[in-house]
């Protein structure tokens, strides 16, 4: 039986060593760097831009970390044992350019090379957000991306509802809601941010209570009111993502030329009795609202859900959608719906995608679309006098 230094003496005669030295330069050169060490050590400083792996995760976790087995891997640990024996697993699962560090980070630090403290969730972040961590495409990483997130709702209403509260859920770090409207009795077929006892309360309100008491690492920014040409840009001014949940033209096509100028992706929502669409508006990637619709259909022939009515349950199918869509940017995963068109009949339960190109004589995201103008479009887009600010 083989002791550990045996063991040891016959990992490194396998594998490539390199000191602290030759470990910056190749790190510079764009070298992968894998810290193997355990959380507690990872949290007390680390390489810029390590990867970080324990050493009894590394089997079954790198390679969804680490895909290219041909990339370059500089592999380190607090003094260079463990990096050793992670090196020659590596070379084992098919990694063809890997290196240990020699002296590990201790020598790393005390030679004053750069290193920094790592952001990490802390053990009550690490339980709630567990599901993200073990999914690849999230992890820990993604997941502090999404705490340091800002996402904008237009509307507490019932698209804004599931929304609000998926992102909330999510660990979305900053949320804003804009909604001047208060607590109706005939909201909560659908509104679930709100209940019987919040009937008369300012919307903004309610739901900063429902979506604080479901996760408090979320700060919920309110806005109690009117979204106009005179504060639509100061208000989306620093968000990364915005969540339409509005049902009105005028505040759509603001939105879209707001969102232009300050390249603020849009996640569109509509709903109508049984049916809802949604889309997302990627400034100067996709098309904008105005390519999708150039002009706002009659009065008459856009009745709101107050007229029409709508299904309790569809704003929740289309608003958590929406919510999906809005994390697929904040992560930059997947593929977003920019340029296509998501339409979802309740009655039949089907789902059905339409392409949706950019316009190229579109007058606010064309080539040759003049300076945009933000104003008011009410006059223009004439929505009827009984339309309610949110769905």
């Amino acid at each position: 039986m083989a002791s550990f230094r045996e063991l040891l003496s016959a990992a490194k005669s396998q594998i490539r060593e390199v000191d602290t030295a030759s470990a910056e330069a190749a790190v510079a050169q764009g070298a992968t760097v894998l810290d193997v060490r355990e959380p507690d050590e990872y949290e007390q400083g680390a390489l810029p831009g390590a990867i970080h792996i324990p050493r009894g995760n590394l089997e079954s976790n790198v390679e969804n970390r680490i895909a290219d087995h041909g990339a370059p891997v500089v592999v380190y640990c607090a003094g260079g044992t463990r990096s050793a024996f992670a090196a020659k697993t590596l070379q084992d699962l098919g990694y063809t350019d890997v290196v240990s560090m020699i002296g590990g980070f201790n020598r790393w630090k005390d030679e004053g090379r750069e290193w920094r403290t790592p952001q990490v969730l802390n053990p009550e972040q690490r339980n709630r957000y567990q599901r993200h961590l073990l999914l690849p495409e999230v992890g820990e990483a993604g997941q502090r991306k999404l705490l340091g997130s800002k996402v904008l709702l237009l509307g507490a209403g019932g698209l804004g509802s599931p929304a609000a509260l998926y992102l909330a859920a999510a660990g979305v770090g900053t949320i804003g809601i804009i909604d001047m409207d208060v607590v109706d009795h005939s909201n909560l077929q659908r509104q679930i941010l709100h209940n019987m006892d919040r009937v008369g309360e300012r919307k903004v309100d309610s739901a900063k209570k429902t979506l604080t008491a479901l996760n408090p690492d979320v700060d919920v920014v309110t806005y109690d009111v009117r979204l106009g040409a005179d504060n639509v840009l100061a208000i989306i001014d620093g968000y990364d993502v915005i969540v339409d949940g509005t049902d009105n033209f005028p505040t759509r096509y603001l939105v879209n030329d707001a969102s232009l100028i300050k390249r603020i992706p849009v996640v569109h929502g509509s709903i109508f009795r049984f049916e809802g669409q949604a889309s997302v508006f990627q400034p100067y990637v996709g098309p904008c609202y105005r390519c999708f619709l150039p002009e706002p259909p009659p009065a008459e022939m856009a009745p709101s859900c107050a007229e029409a009515g709508v299904l309790g349950v569809l704003p929740g199918i289309i608003g958590s959608i929406q919510a999906m869509e809005a994390i697929k940017l904040l992560l930059d995963i997947g593929d977003p719906l920019v340029g296509r068109l998501l339409a979802y009949d309740a009655l039949e339960e089907s789902f059905r995608v339409f392409k949706v190109n950019r316009d190229p004589e579109c007058p606010a995201c064309g080539p040759n679309a003049g300076e945009i103008v933000i104003a008011e479009y009410d006059e223009y887009c004439m929505p009827h006098p009984k339309e309610a600010p949110t769905s």
